[in-house]
């Protein structure tokens, strides 16, 4: 990767990605792009264009005009939002995935797009579920991150674009608020220990989901795109995870810095239903094996980070 061109910029993932791959790579090696700009410090940082990931003609235009070798494509209505929203989650997340993959092909690019747990489904294996498996997912963002594996796996089978992606599951920052994921409650509920040393959770106890802390999830793209393309089987996603965890055990790794921290529940009927659509846990043997996927951060580690981290940003002190 030389010069990176990364749509959805200013969301959960693409706000930390740029500022990584700019430290990386060098500031006007990533152009950063998305539906508006803003004040962040991706956007303030290096290279920024405005680009609607519906129209085609714009992203190429943008790809040349750049010269770039690499297109990471994050642009995309999360789970909760894209249920909701069903029509135009389609019409966004399909619409703008051909139109990054139209764009790769036509300036020769490697690209990069996530998946998500959110394409295994009620039928698919609970507990480690396999590398390979039943994806008969019952949502549409599920049924999109399905149909995008496929289609990027089609890219690279009928036109060698060199396309490769991460199941990703659950992942929490201090940087940027999540955007209408599931599995939201994971990042809202370090804020709210924080500042009112107590949460009220959507999602019920005892439901698990996998989980990965933000700096483990930016390494494995990076290590991904980095690795070499000979070695990969799967390519369009490998599954990822370092954690997997119930609303009861991140509440009780937050009591071990917050004694008097309190967790009550009001279960939202739509988003516990698509949490218990997913895996209690996914292997990661594959990514391991074929590229060498490692993390750092377990659920303890993660929460000392996170906390400490919401303290210095919220110019808040919490007593132990």
């Amino acid at each position: 990767m030389k010069r990176i061109l990364i749509t959805g910029a200013l969301g959960q993932i693409g706000s930390e990605l740029t500022m990584k791959l700019r430290d990386i790579y060098g500031t006007d090696h990533v152009i950063a792009t998305d539906i508006k700009k803003n004040d962040s410090e991706a956007a303030q940082s290096g290279p920024f264009e405005i680009v609607d990931v519906t129209d085609l003609k714009s992203m190429v235009e943008i790809a040349k005009k750049y010269k770039v070798d690499t297109v990471m494509h994050l642009a995309a209505l999360l789970s909760a939002t894209a249920e909701a929203k069903p029509v135009f989650a389609w019409n966004l997340n399909m619409g703008g995935l051909m139109n990054a993959l139209e764009t790769a092909r036509e300036v020769n690019a490697q690209f990069f797009t996530p998946s998500s747990i959110g394409a295994f489904g009620p039928t698919t294996p609970k507990d480690d579920t396999p590398q390979d498996t039943i994806m008969r997912p019952t949502t549409m963002y599920g049924v999109n991150k399905v149909a995008g594996e496929l289609l990027s796996d089609y890219y690279f089978h009928k036109f060698g674009v060199d396309t490769r992606g991460l199941r990703f599951p659950g992942l929490i920052s201090y940087v940027a608020l999540p955007g209408g994921g599931t599995t939201d409650y994971a990042v809202e509920i370090y804020y709210e220990a924080v500042k009112n040393g107590k949460y009220t959770s959507y999602i019920d106890k005892g439901t698990y989901m996998d989980m990965m802390y933000m700096p483990d999830a930016l390494n494995a793209i990076i290590e991904l795109m980095e690795a070499d393309g000979s070695k990969l089987m799967h390519r369009n996603s490998f599954n990822v995870s370092s954690m997997s965890f119930d609303p009861e055990e991140i509440a009780a790794s937050i009591r071990k810095y917050i004694p008097g921290f309190k967790i009550a529940y009001k279960v939202d009927p739509a988003r516990q239903k698509i949490a218990d659509s997913w895996p209690n846990s996914i292997d990661s043997t594959a990514a391991k094996e074929e590229w060498g996927f490692k993390f750092d951060y377990d659920l303890d580690k993660m929460t000392k980070d996170m906390l400490d981290k919401l303290q210095r940003k919220l110019h808040m002190k919490i007593s132990s």
